[in-house]
């Protein structure tokens, strides 16, 4: 299977790494949006909307907390030498950018990564952390119900348009 990469000047490490990300992308939000509606439903709340600003927020607020739950546990028993080569916290960096970099090198580094990823005690931890980051009640009354299926992540609908 080639690699769809429209930037066909990178090297090859640079092209894995793109596809990693794309399919941490991916699978980050399927668990964490499978486990907030799960949450939501079992609150009696309707499901997030993608056009909803609130829902938008809660669902970012919940992938940093699942990233960040990752981060802990899977980078956590690395030698000095692999810790290392994970990124490092900037001041005033983008959080969500690097808790997903972190996770891309660590699917490089971890040759059980995606087992570990595809645990089932890593959806419990998504459910979790979804249920830490959703409020109570947020206005359910005034949101539209929607299906499940909406995706949250705006470049995953360019991502599925490759050629």
């Amino acid at each position: 299977m080639p690699i769809h990469h429209p930037d066909r000047s990178h090297d090859l490490g640079t092209r894995i790494e793109v596809e990693v990300r794309e399919r941490l992308e991916e699978a980050v939000d399927y668990v964490c949006l499978d486990a907030l509606v799960r949450t939501r439903r079992a609150r009696g709340l309707p499901p997030p909307v993608a056009d909803n600003d609130a829902d938008r927020r809660e669902y970012t607020v919940h992938v940093r907390a699942f990233l960040a739950l990752l981060e802990r546990d899977l980078a956590g028993g690395l030698d000095p030498e692999r810790r290392r080569k994970l990124p490092a916290a900037e001041s005033g960096g983008d959080e969500s950018a690097r808790l997903m970099s972190v996770q891309v090198a660590l699917a490089r580094l971890l040759p059980d990564y995606w087992q570990r990823f595809d645990s089932p005690s890593r959806r419990r931890q998504a459910a979790r952390a979804a249920a830490a980051c959703s409020p109570a009640s947020s206005g359910a009354a005034e949101r539209r119900h929607a299906a499940s299926a909406h995706r949250f992540s705006t470049s995953s609908s360019a991502r599925r348009q490759r050629p």
